[in-house]
């Protein structure tokens, strides 16, 4: 907080549960103090979500906003919400809401190693304003001191804050069910920093007097095998551990979970819990239609909400996940069977945490976890204020050694990598935006060159400061002639380069003397911004009065006459603070060197350099010698940049460093398939449609199997849809054969086997005659409200108004029902 009052940007790297959130907060309620608005960005919509109703419920719902892809809540709020990818395309399209940004929160900031969503982050850390200041909360990470070096080198002072201390004590058990005695057993993992050697005895013997067995056909049945679920909750709650959650890496597996607790029996509430647990899941819920809850099966649902039991995954619809929160963080629900997702930011703590299987399905291959997802998952053990200890539960697995779960238990190795690569869309928003030396600037700033070459990116830093010299220096040198003509008149008027210079320097803290128009003698600053119109003071006089001081306002260049240490807490909005702070100033010794002009040594050397031509020559040669030890040492990063640029000079998309049509079409279509959907658009391939058939075409760009099944041939609402999807097929597989020659990241193949489907919704067909076994709600409605969002980059980007037209009904046509419901959810 100390750093935060002082201006330096932070990176807090602790547990789960160590008061990451009271930092961001206390960041919150500064920049609102000041007068500048608030940003908190997470990586996930449904984080975005929660946050949204948390602020709320701290600030009132009038000044709290959300912003999402599909969805926008009082966007021009003091404090707003987004997903990370919302705030880099505000960067991109230079919004007028980043004018009097004063923070910008980065939770979950370890997500800029996600190999999809990491690029995003490191654009908006290297592109956003760096007077900006950035909160970046992490999970505990090995590496957080070259994290916050890379950072303190392209933003500034970025002090790192790092806690490896739960604030509740975790236990490692291991359990399994035994075979021989008919009972679940756990035991602890590790004791006194040492596997258990009991757990170890245990395991040998059984595994040798199975080698020895002479049983009839073959090996003798293991004596050990996992529990099964209904015994993992009985486990639990005869050993005092609910609420827990039960990672399952399976959404099918969870509802199986479900169902079978259910023919077990097992009711964990009472009959007032039922009654509360079924009142919230109706309110959640109220939106939907009777034909919507029947296609849900939304009886069942709340049955078994209602017996203390539910799961959690993305098949689920939102209403649904957010109502199981709810009754979860209320104590209603005891037990929640969840995928990995859960872990992700979410705010659901429990006592306990169980993973079922420390394996998970890459698609290819089963592979152990990595210590960084065990811990992320068990992290969530242990509720503040509520549990002295978090239990985190393994469950025994015959392809797991009891070794390779204790060296999950004892890891505290979680290393950040940078999962940075330049993409279709970066790269034309770096044309339209920036020279290509100023883009070969902002790539040789990310975290991926800094961990290739850390010396290029301290370069790049210098040298943006020595050409920011250089501006100065030149824009001082053609307001001479005025300076010196304003000085014989007045005799003491400041020029605005001087004077800008001189505010850039001065901190909170600092007591200056002033002549401005405003203020005339002594005064301390409690807090500075930058804004586009210039650096803004915020300071306090002996007579306790509040004033902002610009270079507009000043006669005169500010005198640095000592410095004192501003009040704790940092409350600017409170008497006492003010108050306190005005005594401090009026106590305070002045420096013996008041009289003389302040040192220069933290900003721009200007006003003590000769403003001459040789100084600017120097500076010139200075920088030209930079640029070439610069390049020469540039490695992967840049190249990987410009194989992008030669491909989109090949497409159409950029001549000698300037946007196309095409260029700036795809400047403004923010998806992972970006140049086919522009490729796509570019060839007519969306005109002359139907709303319908648009929506059906374009859902091709945006289903995504899972698994990678393609769920056998496509349905198809009628033979011209049919035939686009053949013609996108081909431009398509032209794409990737170019990024394949290139050596590029390839996007998606498109797939139909949502079109029908779409199309049918968009014709107003009930939810209950979309679904089908192998579509989950969830995925039905996330696909739909990835469409909408899509449909509305069509409308702003396209020239052709037939499509436009279109487009904007179409994506009208599709937000109805259940899916407008979930749009709405957590705008209640």
């Amino acid at each position: 907080m100390d750093s935060i009052d002082a201006d330096a940007s932070v990176l807090v790297a602790a547990p789960t549960g160590s008061g990451k959130t009271l930092i961001a907060e206390y960041a919150i309620a500064r920049a609102r103090s000041l007068g500048l608005r608030a940003f908190y960005t997470t990586p996930i919509k449904a984080l975005s979500n929660q946050k949204f109703r948390d602020l709320q419920n701290l600030y009132g719902a009038h000044k709290v906003g959300l912003v999402t892809g599909d969805n926008a809540v009082n966007p021009e709020a003091p404090v707003v919400v987004m997903t990370t990818e919302v705030l880099r395309n505000m960067i991109y399209s230079q919004s007028t809401r980043l004018d009097d940004l004063g923070v910008v929160i980065l939770d979950e900031v370890h997500y800029l190693q996600d190999a999809y969503r990491g690029p995003v982050w490191e654009e908006v850390i290297i592109q956003l304003d760096p007077e900006v200041q950035l909160v970046c909360l992490s999970a505990t990470v090995s590496n957080a001191d070259e994290v916050g070096d890379w950072l303190s080198t392209v933003r500034g002072r970025t002090d790192v804050v790092v806690e490896t201390t739960r604030p509740i004590e975790l236990v490692n058990h291991f359990a399994l069910f035994d075979n021989a005695s008919k009972q679940c057993e756990m035991f602890e993992t590790v004791i006194s920093g040492e596997p258990n050697r009991h757990v170890q005895r245990l395991l040998s013997n059984a595994s040798q007097t199975r080698g020895r067995s002479s049983h009839v056909g073959g090996k003798k049945p293991r004596r050990f095998s996992s529990p099964t679920r209904p015994e993992i909750v009985e486990l639990l709650e005869d050993n005092s551990m609910l609420p827990a959650i039960v990672f399952i890496f399976s959404r099918a597996q969870c509802e199986d979970a479900v169902h079978s607790c259910m023919k077990a029996g097992i009711v964990l509430t009472t009959l007032e819990e039922e009654s509360l647990i079924r009142e919230i899941v109706e309110r959640h819920c109220e939106n939907l239609t009777q034909d919507d809850k029947d296609a849900l099966e939304f009886h069942n649902f709340i049955d078994d909400v209602a017996s203390g039991i539910s799961c959690h995954h993305a098949g689920m619809i939102p209403m649904f996940k957010e109502a199981v929160e709810e009754c979860f963080v209320q104590g209603l629900v005891k037990v929640v069977f969840a995928t990995e997702t859960l872990a992700v930011g979410i705010n659901m703590p429990a006592r306990a945490v169980v993973i079922e299987k420390l394996t998970k399905y890459t698609g290819e291959h089963h592979q152990l976890l990595r210590a960084s997802e065990f811990t992320q998952l068990t992290g969530r053990a242990g509720r503040r204020g509520l549990d002295d200890i978090g239990h985190a539960i393994s469950l025994w697995n015959p392809f797991v050694d009891f070794e390779q779960v204790v060296g999950l238990a004892l890891s505290r190795s979680f290393r950040l990598s940078s999962a940075f690569r330049p993409t279709c869309n970066m790269a034309v928003n770096m044309v339209r935006n920036h020279s290509l030396d100023g883009a070969h600037h902002i790539l040789n700033l990310s975290f991926a060159q800094f961990q290739a070459d850390k010396d290029v990116v301290t370069s790049e830093a210098s040298l943006e400061g020595r050409k920011r010299e250089l501006l100065l220096l030149e824009r001082a040198m053609a307001d001479k002639d005025s300076l010196d003509q304003s000085a014989n008149s007045s005799g003491t008027t400041a020029s605005s380069v001087e004077a800008e210079i001189s505010l850039r320097s001065l901190r909170p803290g600092d007591i200056v003397m002033f002549d401005a128009s405003n203020i005339r003698g002594r005064g301390l600053i409690i807090s500075t911004a930058a804004r586009r119109s210039g650096i803004r003071l915020t300071v306090v006089t002996p007579s306790r009065k509040i004033l902002d001081v610009m270079a507009k306002d000043l006669r005169s260049l500010p005198l640095k006459a000592g410095h004192t240490d501003l009040p704790v807490p940092f409350e600017p909005a409170r008497t006492e603070f003010i108050r306190e702070s005005a005594t401090r100033l009026t106590k305070a010794r002045i420096d013996e060197t008041m009289g003389k002009p302040m040192e220069e040594d933290r900003g721009p050397r200007v006003i003590d350099s000769p403003l001459s031509h040789k100084s600017i020559k120097r500076l010139r040669n200075e920088i030209e010698q930079m640029e070439n030890r610069v390049g020469n040492r540039a490695g992967s990063v840049g190249s990987r940049f410009m194989d992008v640029i030669h491909m989109l000079e090949e497409l159409n998309y950029v001549s000698d460093w300037k946007l196309n049509e095409k260029g700036e079409m795809l400047a403004g279509i923010f998806h992972e398939s970006d140049l086919l959907i522009v490729e796509v658009m570019n060839r007519g391939l969306l005109d002359n449609l139907s709303v319908n058939d648009l929506v059906a075409v374009l859902s091709t760009l945006v289903y995504e199997p899972r698994g990678g099944d393609t769920g056998g041939a496509p349905r198809w609402p009628n033979e011209q849809v049919r035939q686009r999807f053949k013609k996108i097929e081909r431009v398509s597989e032209q794409v990737q054969s170019i990024q394949h020659e290139r050596g590029m990241h390839q996007h998606r193949a498109p797939n139909g086997g949502l079109a029908f489907e779409t199309a049918a919704w968009a014709n107003g067909r009930p939810l209950s005659k979309i679904l089908d076994v192998d579509l989950t709600p969830g995925d039905f409605v996330r696909s739909m409200r990835q469409l909408i969002d899509l449909l509305r980059q069509i409308v702003a980007t396209t020239s052709n108004p037939s499509l436009r037209d279109t487009a904007e009904h179409a994506a009208k046509a599709l937000d109805h029902g259940v899916v407008a419901a979930a749009s709405g959810a957590s705008g209640k």
